[in-house]
């Protein structure tokens, strides 16, 4: 086998419909557009959501709930998360980064007290739960919040 006896599968390549090559072609003449209209015009691009006037589908259903705009959201870290680290370490942001915790996506981060932690460790986060901040200074650690 080589590759000049390589051949498409029949019917998995199919030509382009060739517009306005006369009216024999069956594409002539409209050039498939119809007669006038908005979608004959040239240039004409359909907008998103766009139902030819009539009152489009996301505006015809009801809003629900509040979506604050200033919402700021921090990446939620449990205890048990920082276990993984060695003793004596300062956690930071570029740390829990680099460990692939924490991404921009999030404004901060917070720190919860889900898990057990045994290690001293010094924690430099966005924010700390009340019961995080028990189990982080009961282990000898001490909390900072930048």
């Amino acid at each position: 086998m080589d590759l000049s006896s390589l051949k498409n599968t029949p019917g998995s390549r199919k030509s382009r419909k060739r517009l306005g090559r006369g009216r024999a072609s069956g594409t002539g003449k409209t050039s498939s557009h119809g007669h006038k209209g908005q979608m004959a015009r040239k240039g004409h691009k359909r907008k998103l959501g766009f139902e030819g006037g009539q009152m489009p589908l996301m505006r015809r259903l009801p809003k629900r709930g509040f979506n604050n705009p200033t919402r700021v959201e921090y990446c939620p870290v449990n205890v048990s998360r920082l276990e993984n680290f060695e003793d004596g370490t300062e956690i930071t942001l570029a740390l829990l980064k680099k460990n692939g915790i924490y991404s921009n996506k999030f404004a901060g981060v917070k720190i919860l007290g889900c898990g057990d932690l045994t290690k001293k460790l010094v924690v430099k986060v966005n924010g700390v739960s009340a019961s995080a901040k028990a189990k982080i200074e009961a282990a000898g650690g001490s909390v900072e919040l930048v």
